[in-house]
């Protein structure tokens, strides 16, 4: 089935055109931009087709650029890397500053060689778009593939849906204001050219840009990033974080520290131990007493977190034990960063919580002309993506309605009072587990008039978690969910 069958728009070149408004600007000269079209139309009209920027071309924009074209509006979607793909795109981390220690500023791939999806390949795929090996060609068929499968996935759906053309690849936005007629200007840059910006109008900006190149740093006593404890000199060994390991080789016979235990700590840890002296785990939320060598490996150790590091390379668990360490690892995860947004965009991000944002996609008070794809986590993040995206594409077509903003800050308010009743800080409220993300898909379809999640997905999503709890080491290549990968491929035949 072609594009224009699948979304009953019929696409021509792919070759976007700018518009006589855009023009050459230095970075910091002033403009008069005309009012958006929307404010020429009855408010009860639907909007007419608009002119929206995407920040980003990783999963997230991609998912938003198809559905933004597909309700017949016209994305400009900016990507500062030179493919699409996103934190799928991996790449060696350039060398660490001196001013930057950790490395933290200095690549945007969050991604390790050996990284392997910790979901199946049948749960990740968007709705639509079933992830699936391609025939008679050299993949990565694994039903948990690695990376670069990942990316395939990514280049076909672009290729699918004609959306290369859509992308300004290597340019970067650096700017996002609001002018006074409710359109948005857009500053960006072409990477590689200096002090020329770009400077263009748009009715609305979406923003894909990810939250996983801001590495999140452990805070330590006595280390080199942090204050020292009196008496302390500056921890003398190496720090990074997650965001700038790729190999083990580096870790030759070293004792190494991996501060963390979601996902890229457990991947890395065993990773390194592959090489490694030794591999200890600070894990703060295991009790304070524990000291535990891992089952099936005889050089690595579970502590509870780290109590404070000292100048002479020794490093004090608050357990009580200690050891003299070669490298502190930061698998601590990430911020969420939109250095480009100003204070109009009238969000702030405080303890990681991006706030008032409405169902984790609207700032109330600018809505719908702003929106975030992705924001969540502790989710299957691609479903979670286009859906999503179809709504912000209804609503801004006039199609979808929002509820007021009384009535928008009231449930931004209920999430605030579900995490204190949980007892959860402030940094988990775009955290989904529990089980919270099929409501809001299932919330999020329903207002898009789309069927709800598949039962299969839900079931086979609940097996994984059941099954990397009881297989921790073979999870990914050992599974008991055979029926419900039959009825995956059963349900993808539509698609085909």
């Amino acid at each position: 089935m072609n594009e224009t069958n699948r979304d009953g728009i019929a696409h021509g070149s792919s070759t976007e055109k700018r518009p006589a408004e855009a023009r050459r600007i230095q970075a910091n000269s002033g403009s008069q931009l005309r009012k958006p079209l929307c404010s020429l139309l009855p408010a009860s009209m639907p909007s007419p087709s608009l002119r929206l920027a995407v920040v980003g071309a990783g999963a997230a924009g991609l998912a938003a650029a198809r559905e933004l074209r597909r309700e017949g509006h016209a994305p400009v979607v900016f990507e500062r890397a030179a493919a699409v793909g996103g934190t799928w795109l991996y790449a060696s981390p350039a060398p660490a500053a001196a001013a930057d220690p950790l490395g933290a500023a200095a690549t945007h791939s969050s991604l390790y060689a050996s990284l392997r999806t910790n979901l199946p390949r049948e749960v990740m795929g968007f709705l639509d778009f079933p992830f699936t090996a391609a025939r008679g060609s050299v993949v990565d068929a694994r039903r948990f593939p690695g990376h670069q499968e990942v990316l395939r996935y990514l280049e076909d759906f672009t290729q699918r849906f004609d959306l290369y053309g859509l992308v300004r690849f290597q340019t970067e936005v650096v700017g996002v204001r609001r002018e006074a007629g409710g359109r948005w200007a857009v500053t960006s840059r072409k990477l590689g050219e200096k002090g020329e910006q770009d400077e263009e109008l748009y009715d609305a900006v979406v923003v894909c840009n990810g939250h996983y190149s801001e590495p999140r740093v452990a805070s330590i006593p006595g280390d080199l990033y942090f204050p020292t404890l009196t008496g302390a000199d500056a921890w003398p060994g190496k720090q990074m974080h997650s965001h700038n390991y790729r190999v083990p080789e580096p870790f030759l016979d070293q004792v190494v520290i991996v501060i963390g235990a979601s996902a890229s700590a457990v991947d890395i840890s065993r990773d390194i131990a592959s090489v490694a002296k030794e591999v200890h785990i600070a894990d703060r939320s295991a009790p304070t007493s524990t000291c535990e060598q891992q089952p099936e490996y005889d050089n690595m150790w579970l502590h509870s977190m780290i109590d404070h590091a000292q100048g002479d390379g020794t490093v004090v668990f608050q357990d009580g034990s200690s050891i003299k360490a070669d490298v502190i690892m930061h698998c601590t995860g990430y911020l969420y960063d939109f250095p480009f947004l100003g204070d109009d965009s009238t969000i702030t991000v405080d303890d990681n919580c991006v706030d008032p944002l409405y169902k984790h996609v609207f700032p109330i008070e600018v809505a719908p002309d702003l929106s975030f794809i992705g924001v969540p986590w502790k989710v299957i993040p691609f479903p979670l993506f286009e859906l999503q995206s179809k709504w912000v594409a209804g609503i801004l077509s006039g199609r979808i309605k929002l509820p007021s903003k009384d009535e928008m800050m009231e449930d931004v308010k209920a999430i605030y009072s579900r995490l204190e009743t949980r007892g959860w800080p402030k940094r988990y409220t775009h955290n989904f587990s529990g089980g919270y993300q099929f409501e809001y898909d299932d919330w999020l379809a329903e207002q898009c008039g789309h069927p709800p999640i598949e039962e299969w997905r839900k079931l086979m999503y609940a097996a994984n978690a059941k099954n990397k709890a009881a297989r921790p080491e073979r999870y990914r290549d050992e599974w008991d969910d055979d029926g419900l990968v039959a009825l995956a491929n059963e349900d993808f035949k539509k698609y085909f």
